[in-house]
């Protein structure tokens, strides 16, 4: 291993707070009316925070350019262009009232290496490749890393008919509306012989780092996630009129499987498994009409792909048999389904020789959230480094992280870059 030159070196000390907190400004303008930061997946406001940030690397003199998946693609050629690229960035959409970190600080960092690249003039000989992945976040659409998936071939065109937001729009469709291709997404996917190694920078979203008064992160593992869509059918009939032993409430059983999923994640036996119900919807929504239908959704997470896809089938059969007892029905569909993913052990110790080098604390930890470098994982081997989340607040307006802390992960990211860019 090469280390970086004296020159390389020293545009690490350039690395500009300021203006990374600038980019990261610009971009969390780009939302919907109401609190904090509403960027959904193949939305106008997503198609132009994507154009912002091409209209930055285009002005350092990058080639740029937008695939069929939505994302954008940031080139900066080098010396050998049968070495295999590097490459950084992560995602710009974002949840319903998020933050403006989660994802957007890592395409900020990915903003930040170009210009302290182009502006150092240094030697590279591997091709660089900063990318803006489109629709990671599965709020939309119920499936996470969506443009992600589609570099990797794990999400093809017939999905993209499949999967649909809660207004019955598709992916294919909402892609065609901003202006994308959706029957040319196999055009986007990589060939692993065109990569060398990816490195991302993402918020914690969770306070290890904090806690353990830590710099850096650097994940070893990332969580694999089952999500369901459970829909309870009932009958919707008069609150006063009808007595208590002849109702068939569908908020009744949607309840008891929400405290169900709840109990079970926190039994011993599956520490490490998380359940959530993020969403929840009553029909016919009346204070006084029992409630006859209810939709709401499912999400499993765990770093044991077996002990996931159990939970997740044992609260299927779990639903069903509380539906019955109550004298209703249940349909569980499964939205979206990803295996944990182990990172690359030799990419994770370059990220921990950076942070030494930088002479910055680390902490080696799993993620409990998806990330872009989980799916990019399957194509060239990827690293995941972690700036700390105050109070390991995500998906909320008062998501933080300082610019500082940002400035330096992205310090280790370049580090590392420069470091893989001398490999043989």
């Amino acid at each position: 291993m090469t280390p970086p030159t004296a020159l390389d070196a020293a545009a690490l000390d350039t690395v500009d707070s300021g203006r990374i907190a600038a980019h990261l400004d610009r971009f969390a303008r780009l939302t919907e009316a109401g609190e904090g930061c509403t960027r959904l997946a193949y939305t106008p406001l997503e198609r132009e925070a994507h154009a912002v940030f091409a209209a930055h690397m285009s002005g350092l003199g990058l080639l740029v350019h937008t695939d069929p998946a939505g994302n954008t693609i940031a080139e900066l050629p080098g010396e050998d262009a049968a070495l295999g690229a590097l490459g950084t960035g992560s995602h710009l959409d974002t949840v319903p009232h998020g933050g403006g970190l989660d994802g957007i600080a890592g395409v900020a960092a990915a903003m930040e290496i170009a210009e302290v690249v182009t502006r150092r003039a240094s030697a590279r000989r591997r091709t660089w490749r900063f990318v803006a992945f489109a629709a990671e976040e599965g709020a939309r659409f119920g499936q996470a890393c969506n443009g992600s998936r589609m570099v990797a071939g794990l999400t093809v065109r017939a999905d993209l008919d499949r999967l649909a937001d809660c207004d019955g729009r598709t992916m294919a469709e909402a892609m065609s509306a901003v202006g994308l291709t959706p029957d040319r997404i196999d055009e986007a996917r990589w060939e692993p012989e065109d990569w060398h190694a990816f490195v991302e920078l993402h918020i914690e979203q969770g306070e290890v780092l904090q806690s353990r008064d830590a710099d850096i992160g650097v994940v070893d593992l990332i969580s694999g996630s089952t999500r369901l869509r459970v829909a309870v059918h009932g009958r919707a009939t008069h609150s006063g009129g009808t007595p208590m032993h002849l109702r068939h409430d569908a908020l009744v059983v949607a309840a008891e499987c929400v405290t169900l999923g709840d109990r079970l994640a926190r039994d011993a036996r599956h520490h490490g498994t998380r359940v959530t119900v993020g969403r929840l919807e009553v029909e016919p929504g009346s204070i006084t009409t029992i409630p006859g239908a209810v939709d709401f959704s499912v999400d499993v997470r765990d770093v044991d792909t077996v002990r996931q896809r159990d939970v997740a089938r044992r609260l299927a059969a779990e639903f069903d048999r509380i539906a019955r007892s109550h004298g209703t029905s249940v349909r569980v569909d499964v939205l979206a389904d990803t295996s944990p993913v182990l990172l690359s052990a030799a990419l994770a110790g370059r990220v921990r020789d950076s942070c030494a080098a930088l002479g910055l604390s680390y902490r080696v930890l799993p993620s409990g959230a998806s990330h872009d470098a989980q799916q990019v994982n399957r194509i060239t081997p990827a690293a995941l480094v972690f700036v700390p989340s105050r109070d390991g607040v995500s998906h909320a307006p008062q998501e933080y992280t300082t610019p500082a802390q940002i400035a330096a992960g992205t310090r280790v990211v370049l580090q590392t870059l420069l470091r893989l860019d001398a490999d043989a």
